[in-house]
């Protein structure tokens, strides 16, 4: 029997090709989205668990999804983040660059082994947006509301000219 390496799809959904003698792969890889950091699902009768193999780390940080889009004066910047209290979170704005940091708090502590599914990301994560244009940081406004953070970054105006006087001495 040849191996052939699997497909985007398969890969994507987890579908496995049925060999024709009937027999199917009882475990079959699972790549992460950023890294090509392998798991293995370990298929029990009635349960599925998703277990990712020596390279996962504890001080690893979740990284957040985000909407980045422009309005005629601003920049806004939306995301999910549900389960965060307001002071759990740090948004800071350096140059040309917002930085998005914080921590989801599980408030409930779980055996591993009880787990059918854990899909959720909880602990520190962070998130850096470059900004495609100049904004006036000392105006920028966050704001969380059902789960939802919304940063909006006031344009700067780049295209009036300032004029400013020279002085002598």
């Amino acid at each position: 029997m040849l191996k052939t390496k699997k497909s985007f799809f398969e890969r994507v959904t987890g579908a496995t090709s049925i060999e024709p003698d009937g027999h199917q792969n009882p475990t079959m890889p699972i790549y992460a989205e950023e890294e090509e950091t392998e798991m293995v699902m370990n298929s029990q009768p009635g349960r599925s668990i998703f277990v990712e193999e020596e390279n996962f780390s504890p001080d690893a940080e979740g990284q957040l999804t985000i909407d980045v889009y422009q309005t005629e004066g601003e920049i806004v910047i939306k995301s999910t983040i549900a389960g965060v209290k307001p002071e759990d979170l740090d948004v800071s704005i350096n140059n040309d660059m917002v930085v998005i940091k914080g921590e989801r708090k599980n408030e409930e502590i779980v055996n591993p082994e009880n787990y059918y599914y854990q899909e959720c990301y909880w602990g520190h994560f962070s998130r850096s947006v470059v900004l495609p244009i100049d904004i006036i940081s000392d105006k920028a406004e966050a704001s969380l509301k059902n789960g939802i953070l919304t940063i909006r970054l006031p344009k700067a105006d780049t295209t009036k000219i300032k004029r400013i006087q020279v002085r002598g001495f």
